[in-house]
């Protein structure tokens, strides 16, 4: 655990001591997580119906490339094989890169 850890869990621990904890609303109880929270609203109807289809957001589809061929790079030997894979990973990552960023 680092220094910044140790600092976040000794004054998290020192405010439950003195009780400020106490009164929160929903305490005790679970936190209504919505499931499409990190989505925007006016693009959560287009996603759930391509959910419901069987189909992922564009993001969610470049990360899951990325990490098969991650999986993937560990298995390959030819030294042009895994450039190869590598150069697809790294044009993947910057068209989610820019994707984001729109």
């Amino acid at each position: 655990m680092d220094w910044l850890e140790r600092l976040a869990e000794e004054r998290i621990r020192e405010a439950m001591e003195r009780g400020e904890f106490d009164d929160l609303p929903l305490a005790g109880k679970p936190l209504p997580l919505e499931p499409n929270g990190f989505v925007p609203e006016d693009l959560r109807l287009s996603y759930k119906l391509l959910k419901n289809s069987g189909f992922l957001p564009p993001e969610m589809e470049l990360r899951k490339e990325i990490v098969s061929l991650k999986d993937l790079l560990s298995t390959v030997d030819d030294e042009g094989e895994r450039l190869k894979v590598r150069r697809r990973i790294y044009d993947l990552a910057l068209r989610l890169d820019l994707l984001l960023k729109r």
